[in-house]
Protein backbone atom coordinates (compact mmCIF):
# COMPACT_ATOMS: atom_id res chain seq x y z
CA UNK A 1 0.00 0.00 0.00
CA UNK A 2 1.38 3.29 -0.78
CA UNK A 3 1.38 6.58 0.36
CA UNK A 4 0.32 10.00 -0.52
CA UNK A 5 0.91 13.06 0.99
CA UNK A 6 0.71 16.43 -0.80
CA UNK A 7 -1.03 20.19 -0.54
CA UNK A 8 -3.39 22.06 -2.62
CA UNK A 9 -1.36 25.08 -4.00
CA UNK A 10 -2.39 28.02 -2.17
CA UNK A 11 -5.33 26.17 -0.45
CA UNK A 12 -4.90 25.67 3.28
CA UNK A 13 -5.45 22.18 2.79
CA UNK A 14 -2.98 19.43 2.91
CA UNK A 15 -4.02 15.51 2.43
CA UNK A 16 -2.52 12.11 3.21
CA UNK A 17 -3.44 8.61 1.66
CA UNK A 18 -2.82 5.76 3.14
CA UNK A 19 -4.53 2.40 1.46
CA UNK A 20 -7.96 3.40 0.80
CA UNK A 21 -8.25 5.82 3.37
CA UNK A 22 -7.48 9.27 2.71
CA UNK A 23 -6.97 12.20 5.41
CA UNK A 24 -8.23 16.11 4.10
CA UNK A 25 -6.77 18.44 6.87
CA UNK A 26 -7.52 22.21 6.48
CA UNK A 27 -6.72 24.40 9.08
CA UNK A 28 -7.18 28.40 9.33
CA UNK A 29 -10.29 27.53 6.68
CA UNK A 30 -10.99 30.60 4.29
CA UNK A 31 -13.35 30.59 1.76
CA UNK A 32 -11.31 28.93 -1.05
CA UNK A 33 -10.75 25.91 0.97
CA UNK A 34 -14.66 25.90 1.99
CA UNK A 35 -15.18 25.76 -2.44
CA UNK A 36 -12.68 23.29 -2.76
CA UNK A 37 -14.81 21.30 -0.48
CA UNK A 38 -18.21 21.84 -1.80
CA UNK A 39 -16.64 20.97 -5.68
CA UNK A 40 -14.74 17.71 -4.99
CA UNK A 41 -16.86 16.09 -1.79
CA UNK A 42 -20.00 17.67 -2.34
CA UNK A 43 -20.75 17.78 1.17
CA UNK A 44 -24.15 19.89 2.07
CA UNK A 45 -23.75 23.83 1.84
CA UNK A 46 -24.84 24.29 5.24
CA UNK A 47 -22.37 21.84 6.81
CA UNK A 48 -19.06 23.72 5.37
CA UNK A 49 -21.05 27.09 6.34
CA UNK A 50 -20.97 25.46 10.22
CA UNK A 51 -17.22 24.59 9.36
CA UNK A 52 -17.09 28.74 8.70
CA UNK A 53 -18.57 29.58 12.00
CA UNK A 54 -16.58 30.77 14.50
CA UNK A 55 -18.29 28.51 17.56
CA UNK A 56 -21.03 26.32 16.27
CA UNK A 57 -23.20 23.74 18.68
CA UNK A 58 -21.47 21.08 18.91
CA UNK A 59 -23.97 18.20 16.59
CA UNK A 60 -23.68 15.02 14.60
CA UNK A 61 -25.61 14.86 11.30
CA UNK A 62 -25.93 11.74 8.81
CA UNK A 63 -26.35 11.99 5.20
CA UNK A 64 -26.47 9.12 2.77
CA UNK A 65 -22.57 9.02 1.93
CA UNK A 66 -21.07 11.14 5.24
CA UNK A 67 -21.57 11.54 8.58
CA UNK A 68 -20.71 15.26 9.64
CA UNK A 69 -19.60 15.95 13.34
CA UNK A 70 -19.17 19.70 15.09
CA UNK A 71 -16.94 19.25 18.27
CA UNK A 72 -15.40 21.14 20.91
CA UNK A 73 -12.07 20.58 22.93
CA UNK A 74 -10.46 22.78 25.87
CA UNK A 75 -7.76 25.54 24.98
CA UNK A 76 -6.38 27.42 27.93
CA UNK A 77 -5.90 31.04 27.46
CA UNK A 78 -2.98 31.52 29.99
CA UNK A 79 -3.63 35.74 29.39
CA UNK A 80 -7.57 35.51 30.17
CA UNK A 81 -6.67 32.90 32.80
CA UNK A 82 -10.08 30.34 31.17
CA UNK A 83 -10.47 27.68 29.07
CA UNK A 84 -11.63 28.48 26.24
CA UNK A 85 -13.54 26.26 23.35
CA UNK A 86 -11.80 25.47 20.11
CA UNK A 87 -14.08 23.94 17.30
CA UNK A 88 -13.23 20.75 14.97
CA UNK A 89 -15.55 20.09 12.62
CA UNK A 90 -15.35 16.40 10.70
CA UNK A 91 -16.52 14.60 7.78
CA UNK A 92 -16.84 10.96 8.10
CA UNK A 93 -17.31 8.34 4.41
CA UNK A 94 -15.92 5.30 4.20
CA UNK A 95 -12.82 5.86 2.00
CA UNK A 96 -12.25 9.67 3.51
CA UNK A 97 -12.19 12.04 6.80
CA UNK A 98 -12.19 15.80 6.56
CA UNK A 99 -11.29 17.72 9.09
CA UNK A 100 -11.46 21.42 9.65
CA UNK A 101 -10.34 23.65 12.28
CA UNK A 102 -8.21 26.40 13.53
CA UNK A 103 -5.13 24.72 14.15
CA UNK A 104 -5.23 25.49 18.19
CA UNK A 105 -5.49 21.72 18.92
CA UNK A 106 -1.94 20.66 18.59
CA UNK A 107 -2.95 16.63 19.25
CA UNK A 108 -4.89 16.59 16.31
CA UNK A 109 -2.26 18.26 14.41
CA UNK A 110 0.49 16.29 15.50
CA UNK A 111 -1.22 13.48 14.55
CA UNK A 112 -1.86 14.40 11.14
CA UNK A 113 1.76 15.26 10.86
CA UNK A 114 3.14 12.36 12.37
CA UNK A 115 0.89 10.20 9.11
CA UNK A 116 2.64 12.75 6.74
CA UNK A 117 5.76 12.11 7.82
CA UNK A 118 6.24 8.31 9.14
CA UNK A 119 4.75 5.36 7.69
CA UNK A 120 4.02 3.70 10.80
CA UNK A 121 1.98 6.41 11.88
CA UNK A 122 0.00 5.92 8.70
CA UNK A 123 -0.06 1.96 8.93
CA UNK A 124 -1.40 2.47 12.56
CA UNK A 125 -4.05 5.23 12.43
CA UNK A 126 -5.29 4.61 8.71
CA UNK A 127 -4.78 1.21 8.23
CA UNK A 128 -7.70 -0.32 9.34
CA UNK A 129 -10.64 2.32 8.43
CA UNK A 130 -11.72 5.36 8.37
CA UNK A 131 -13.88 5.26 11.70
CA UNK A 132 -10.87 3.48 13.10
CA UNK A 133 -9.03 6.89 12.02
CA UNK A 134 -11.41 9.48 13.85
CA UNK A 135 -11.35 7.13 16.82
CA UNK A 136 -7.61 7.97 17.13
CA UNK A 137 -8.00 11.21 16.58
CA UNK A 138 -10.80 11.86 19.21
CA UNK A 139 -8.63 9.38 21.00
CA UNK A 140 -5.87 12.04 21.59
CA UNK A 141 -7.98 15.01 21.96
CA UNK A 142 -10.10 13.53 24.53
CA UNK A 143 -6.59 12.61 26.47
CA UNK A 144 -5.30 16.42 25.95
CA UNK A 145 -8.17 17.41 28.30
CA UNK A 146 -7.00 15.78 31.32
CA UNK A 147 -3.78 17.91 32.12
CA UNK A 148 -5.98 20.99 31.54
CA UNK A 149 -8.18 19.04 34.25
CA UNK A 150 -5.19 18.73 36.20
CA UNK A 151 -3.80 21.96 36.66
CA UNK A 152 -7.26 22.58 37.82
CA UNK A 153 -7.49 20.39 40.68
CA UNK A 154 -3.72 21.66 40.97
CA UNK A 155 -5.01 25.60 41.21
CA UNK A 156 -8.41 24.34 43.34
CA UNK A 157 -5.85 22.61 45.54
CA UNK A 158 -3.50 25.52 46.05
CA UNK A 159 -6.39 27.82 46.32
CA UNK A 160 -8.04 25.48 49.42
CA UNK A 161 -4.48 25.75 51.24
CA UNK A 162 -4.44 29.78 50.36
CA UNK A 163 -7.56 30.50 51.74
CA UNK A 164 -6.71 29.46 55.50
CA UNK A 165 -2.95 31.14 55.31
CA UNK A 166 -2.14 34.84 56.28
CA UNK A 167 -2.91 35.69 52.28
CA UNK A 168 -6.56 34.68 52.47
CA UNK A 169 -7.46 38.31 51.06
CA UNK A 170 -5.60 37.47 47.71
CA UNK A 171 -7.87 34.25 47.67
CA UNK A 172 -11.10 35.90 46.76
CA UNK A 173 -10.11 37.04 43.33
CA UNK A 174 -8.33 33.52 42.73
CA UNK A 175 -11.40 31.63 43.80
CA UNK A 176 -14.01 33.50 41.45
CA UNK A 177 -10.82 32.56 38.62
CA UNK A 178 -11.39 29.48 39.37
CA UNK A 179 -14.87 28.87 39.14
CA UNK A 180 -15.19 30.85 35.92
CA UNK A 181 -12.68 28.69 34.42
CA UNK A 182 -14.65 25.24 35.97
CA UNK A 183 -18.04 26.80 34.40
CA UNK A 184 -16.11 27.27 30.95
CA UNK A 185 -14.60 23.86 30.59
CA UNK A 186 -17.43 21.91 31.53
CA UNK A 187 -19.76 23.81 28.91
CA UNK A 188 -16.93 22.95 26.33
CA UNK A 189 -17.58 19.19 27.26
CA UNK A 190 -21.26 19.21 28.36
CA UNK A 191 -22.79 17.98 24.49
CA UNK A 192 -19.57 15.87 23.89
CA UNK A 193 -20.44 12.47 25.93
CA UNK A 194 -23.96 12.21 23.52
CA UNK A 195 -22.19 13.29 20.45
CA UNK A 196 -19.53 10.03 20.99
CA UNK A 197 -21.75 7.43 22.37
CA UNK A 198 -24.12 7.89 19.27
CA UNK A 199 -20.85 6.85 17.37
CA UNK A 200 -21.43 3.67 19.73
CA UNK A 201 -25.11 3.44 19.49
CA UNK A 202 -26.02 3.40 16.06
CA UNK A 203 -24.62 2.25 12.34
CA UNK A 204 -22.57 4.39 10.30
CA UNK A 205 -21.03 3.30 6.71
CA UNK A 206 -17.84 3.49 8.19
CA UNK A 207 -18.28 1.86 11.07
CA UNK A 208 -19.55 -1.76 8.83
CA UNK A 209 -16.50 -3.34 8.54
CA UNK A 210 -15.78 -3.59 12.21
CA UNK A 211 -16.87 -3.33 15.51
CA UNK A 212 -15.88 0.21 17.38
CA UNK A 213 -18.32 0.62 19.64
CA UNK A 214 -15.90 -0.44 22.36
CA UNK A 215 -13.64 1.97 21.07
CA UNK A 216 -15.78 5.25 21.06
CA UNK A 217 -17.33 3.63 24.35
CA UNK A 218 -13.93 4.25 25.91
CA UNK A 219 -14.22 7.81 25.14
CA UNK A 220 -17.18 8.68 26.31
CA UNK A 221 -16.33 7.26 29.29
CA UNK A 222 -13.41 9.23 29.46
CA UNK A 223 -15.71 12.27 28.54
CA UNK A 224 -18.47 11.40 31.57
CA UNK A 225 -14.94 10.74 33.80
CA UNK A 226 -13.66 14.51 33.27
CA UNK A 227 -17.26 16.04 33.41
CA UNK A 228 -17.71 14.22 36.43
CA UNK A 229 -14.42 15.82 37.97
CA UNK A 230 -15.28 19.04 37.09
CA UNK A 231 -18.64 18.88 38.85
CA UNK A 232 -16.80 17.46 42.24
CA UNK A 233 -14.37 20.24 41.62
CA UNK A 234 -17.32 23.01 40.88
CA UNK A 235 -18.87 22.43 44.39
CA UNK A 236 -14.98 22.59 46.29
CA UNK A 237 -14.99 25.68 44.24
CA UNK A 238 -18.33 26.66 45.96
CA UNK A 239 -17.69 25.56 48.88
CA UNK A 240 -14.35 27.47 48.97
CA UNK A 241 -16.46 30.69 47.99
CA UNK A 242 -18.75 30.48 50.86
CA UNK A 243 -16.00 29.51 52.93
CA UNK A 244 -14.33 32.57 51.95
CA UNK A 245 -17.05 34.74 52.58
CA UNK A 246 -17.83 33.31 56.09
CA UNK A 247 -14.36 33.76 57.26
CA UNK A 248 -14.52 37.44 55.43
CA UNK A 249 -17.51 38.06 57.64
CA UNK A 250 -16.08 36.62 60.74
CA UNK A 251 -13.17 39.12 60.22
CA UNK A 252 -15.12 41.86 59.90
CA UNK A 253 -17.11 41.39 63.01
CA UNK A 254 -14.51 40.81 65.10
CA UNK A 255 -12.95 44.12 63.33
CA UNK A 256 -16.41 46.16 64.16
CA UNK A 257 -16.05 44.43 67.35
CA UNK A 258 -12.63 45.78 68.60
CA UNK A 259 -13.48 49.05 67.25
CA UNK A 260 -16.60 49.15 69.05
CA UNK A 261 -15.02 48.47 72.34
CA UNK A 262 -12.46 50.62 71.33
CA UNK A 263 -14.88 53.45 71.36
CA UNK A 264 -16.44 52.56 73.96
CA UNK A 265 -13.24 52.51 76.20
CA UNK A 266 -12.21 56.08 74.92
CA UNK A 267 -15.38 57.41 75.41
CA UNK A 268 -15.35 58.51 78.88
CA UNK A 269 -11.99 60.24 78.38
CA UNK A 270 -13.55 62.30 75.87
CA UNK A 271 -16.25 63.45 78.08
CA UNK A 272 -14.60 64.38 81.10
CA UNK A 273 -11.77 66.32 78.66
CA UNK A 274 -14.24 67.47 77.31
CA UNK A 275 -16.10 69.23 80.67
CA UNK A 276 -12.30 70.31 81.59
CA UNK A 277 -12.50 72.04 78.24
CA UNK A 278 -15.05 74.68 78.66
CA UNK A 279 -14.41 77.79 80.48
CA UNK A 280 -16.41 77.14 83.42
CA UNK A 281 -15.20 76.04 87.22
CA UNK A 282 -15.07 72.76 87.59
CA UNK A 283 -13.45 70.36 90.74
CA UNK A 284 -10.26 69.68 90.97
CA UNK A 285 -9.62 72.99 88.44
CA UNK A 286 -7.10 74.90 90.87
CA UNK A 287 -5.83 72.23 92.17
CA UNK A 288 -2.02 71.45 90.57
CA UNK A 289 -2.39 67.94 90.78
CA UNK A 290 -5.62 68.22 88.84
CA UNK A 291 -4.25 66.59 85.65
CA UNK A 292 -3.05 63.53 87.56
CA UNK A 293 -6.60 63.21 89.36
CA UNK A 294 -8.39 63.34 86.12
CA UNK A 295 -5.88 61.39 84.39
CA UNK A 296 -6.27 58.09 86.74
CA UNK A 297 -9.78 58.94 87.09
CA UNK A 298 -10.52 57.90 83.32
CA UNK A 299 -8.14 54.84 83.61
CA UNK A 300 -10.12 53.52 86.35
CA UNK A 301 -13.14 54.30 84.70
CA UNK A 302 -11.76 52.43 81.14
CA UNK A 303 -10.01 50.02 83.11
CA UNK A 304 -13.71 49.11 85.16
CA UNK A 305 -14.86 49.19 81.99
CA UNK A 306 -13.06 46.01 80.10
CA UNK A 307 -12.84 44.03 83.17
CA UNK A 308 -16.73 44.11 82.84
CA UNK A 309 -16.16 43.02 79.05
CA UNK A 310 -13.94 40.37 80.13
CA UNK A 311 -16.39 39.25 82.67
CA UNK A 312 -18.78 38.91 79.42
CA UNK A 313 -16.46 37.58 77.42
CA UNK A 314 -16.67 40.51 74.73
CA UNK A 315 -13.03 40.65 74.01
Amino acid sequence: MGAVSESTGRLNIETVTWGKITWVNVEQPTRRDIDYLAENYMFNLFDLEDCMSRIERPKIDQYKNYVFMVLHFPVFNREARVTTPSQVSVFIGADFVVTVHSGELKPLEKLFNDCQQHERAREENMGRSSGYLVYRALDRLVDYCFPILNRVIANVEEAEDRLFSEHARDSVREISILRRDIMAFRRILHHQPAIVKSLEARDYPFLTRENLDVYFGDIGDHLDKILETLDEYKEVVEGLQSSSDSLFSHRTTEIMKMLTILGTVILPLLVISGFYGMNVPLPFMENRLAFLFILLFTICISGAMLLYFRSKRWI
